[in-house]
């Protein structure tokens, strides 16, 4: 392991190592970023733009004085590599290490604490050394539930990013356990691409991609081609799968702010049928894109005549309405509670709403809540026998709760009283 005094501990001897042994590792080749490795790191690939590295780090004056150490702390730092969050240097210096490797950089001002330095620490135009060991890498995280990891091999042009119901040109290389089942150039509708055999995965990363990037995406099953599994492409259920992309052209769709009333009532009615088309294939997190499209789009429309609002209001409810179901079918509850109450707040007696937000409580075990809803739903329809159904065992369920608690607290009460009984019986004697 290196160590602190490892680093050169005054300005010539500083300039007498990098002149000696640096490589200048800036794109422009200026001689802003010099680095000496150290220690040579595990054989494989290199951090890329995006991925999330783990660090620790030494940072020195070329006085030798310490302003700052990870190592001290014992406390590593991550980063996105190549995003901007930290240090010019460490962004070029991180990209061109590998995993294990120390390495020593000399930074110029321009690339560390610039003309104007850090307060106290870092004198005005200061050069700056860095040690610094690479202690692991991950993917980017698109997702929060990490099922999909970005790794970017190049970086796009511009600042602009499809949109969704854009149209995209991309090529795609998809791999399963090494074995490369899918290759091609293809285009598609963004929130559609399982229209052109898209998996999920690559449709949901299309609006964080710059024209010209190409990337790895990881895959897992829910984002690829979940229990199911893709036949003809001879890849089995529950499957995590690799996808290279490479984002060669696109076309942005109309943003809300550039549609008129008339444009967005006419696409929702488009993009609810694409909905319910998902939606009866069992593809409900694609039919969640389309439902979610609509409500951006109309939820905020206010000030228009009776017959218009109501239209709009009548868009914004089937759309909630939808999106409940899809969540329930998805197990999300709470999603499907969020949109039923979306409902109920524009009308207080929607028989589906009530229902459909009966079950979510119930499947979220809050048996008194989902039974005042379906008793509510009676109210609204008293020939709904489902509702009447679910009340029954909302009631069996309560009552099966009620026996479970009393067991509980029975036997915990015999306990308590069992060694009161011994404590009493010692006491005695």
């Amino acid at each position: 392991m290196t160590t602190d005094q490892d680093l050169p501990m005054d300005g010539p001897s500083a300039t007498a190592l990098f002149a000696a042994k640096g490589i200048d590792v800036t794109p422009n080749k200026d001689r802003g970023v010099i680095k000496v490795v150290k220690r040579q790191g595990l054989d494989g690939e290199g951090p890329m733009i995006g991925d999330k590295v783990t660090v620790h780090y030494t940072g020195k004056l070329l006085t030798g004085k310490k302003f700052d150490s990870s190592r001290d702390r014992k406390e590593p730092f991550s980063f996105n590599v190549g995003r901007g969050q930290v240090l010019k240097a460490w962004d070029i210096g991180v990209l061109t290490m590998q995993v294990g490797e120390v390495s020593t950089f000399l930074c110029k001002q321009e690339y560390a604490y610039g003309a104007s330095g850090n307060a106290s620490k870092i004198p005005p135009g200061a050069s700056v050394m860095f040690e610094m060991e690479l202690l692991s890498i991950d993917g980017e995280k698109l997702t929060t539930d990490g099922g999909i990891f970005r790794r970017i091999k190049v970086k796009g042009e511009g600042y602009s990013n499809p949109n969704e119901g854009g149209t995209v040109d991309v090529h795609l290389e998809g791999r399963c356990d090494g074995r490369l089942f899918d290759c091609r150039d293809v285009s598609f509708i963004v929130g559609q691409g399982e229209d052109q055999g898209v998996p999920l995965g690559v449709d949901r990363a299309m609006d964080k991609m710059q024209r010209g990037e190409c990337c790895l995406l990881y895959l897992k099953p829910n984002y690829g081609f979940g229990s199911k599994g893709k036949p003809e492409y001879k890849v089995g259920p529950d499957k995590d799968i690799l996808y290279e992309v490479n984002l060669k052209d696109f076309k942005r769709a109309k943003e809300s702010w550039e549609m008129d009333l008339d444009e967005k009532l006419n696409l929702a009615g488009e993009v609810k049928n694409k909905g319910n088309q998902y939606f009866k294939a069992g593809l409900y997190h694609q039919a969640v894109i389309q439902y979610q499209r609509i409500i951006s789009w109309l939820e905020m429309e206010c000030g228009f005549g009776v017959e218009q609002q109501k239209t709009i209001n009548d868009h914004v409810l089937t759309a909630h309405l939808n999106l409940a179901l899809c969540f329930l079918r998805l197990n999300e509850f709470s999603q499907a509670v969020e949109n039923c109450n979306k409902v109920i707040d524009l009308d207080d007696s929607n028989e589906k709403a009530l229902f459909r937000r009966g079950e979510a409580r119930l499947l979220r075990n809050e048996f008194s809540l989902a039974m005042a809803d379906f008793q509510k739903v009676l109210q609204v329809n008293p020939s709904n026998q489902a509702a009447r159904a679910q009340i029954s065992i909302c009631q069996n369920r309560i009552k099966e709760h009620h026996e479970q608690d009393k067991k509980i607290y029975g036997n915990m009460f015999q306990k308590f009283a069992e060694q009161d009984d011994k404590v009493f019986f010692f006491s005695q004697k």
